[in-house]
């Protein structure tokens, strides 16, 4: 089963199989919906419609549609977390020890799988992590991505994860971040050149810490 969205963005977090079943439909609903009609004009009773169950299912996980926003974003982070981790892991198992690609392979992945999601996940575009419609009470979209790419490469790169590498990735997300929506914003797809440098500014800058 897919991990659900950390409680705090909701109501009530699922504990049978069934109501976690639900969560998922009521999220991919919303997804959806949002690349339909755009955030705005989404409404809690067009998901639950598009989800196919009752208008009180949503409204037990959600107290209304930024919340559900909020939660579809967590999910966003997980599953991009769990992107990145699979590429890593396939390849250590093709070079055949950890983390033998070094920290370029890593970024590579951290970039390339974002981009992939801005191209193929539904929603992903209005929503991605929190950037575009800032949603909950938590801490800032990018820094939740960063402490998460942190702890989930610290490992891999054989490095402590102390305050100097959280803002080195914090640094690094941002700029990311940044320059990413500015290629889709050049083009729908997008722009290979902005991502080509992109790609050259986050190596050049991370090299003089992780070198």
């Amino acid at each position: 089963m897919k991990p659900v969205p950390h409680a705090t963005s909701l109501r009530r977090a699922p504990v049978q199989r069934r109501s976690a079943e639900r969560l998922t439909r009521i999220l991919d609903a919303c997804a959806d919906l949002l690349d339909e009609v755009g955030y705005d004009a989404l409404s809690t009773r067009a998901v639950a419609q598009r989800a196919g169950v009752p208008i009180g299912s949503v409204y037990r996980f959600f107290g209304n549609k930024r919340a559900m926003a909020d939660a579809l974003a967590q999910r966003n982070l997980e599953r991009y977390a769990e992107r990145v981790t699979h590429r890593l892991r396939a390849t250590d198992e093709e070079s055949g020890s950890t983390g033998a690609g070094g920290w370029r392979v890593a970024v590579d992945a951290v970039l390339d799988e974002y981009i992939a999601m801005k191209r193929t996940a539904p929603g992903f575009s209005l929503v991605d992590f929190g950037n575009q419609i800032p949603v909950g009470s938590r801490a800032e979209p990018n820094t939740r991505v960063a402490d998460r790419l942190t702890e989930l490469l610290a490992g891999y790169l054989d490095r402590t994860p102390d305050e100097n590498l959280r803002r080195v990735f914090l640094v690094s997300v941002e700029t990311a971040d940044t320059l990413v929506h500015l290629a889709f914003r050049v083009a729908p797809e997008g722009d290979e050149r902005i991502i080509d440098e992109t790609r050259v500014m986050l190596r050049a800058y991370l090299e003089r810490v992780l070198d």
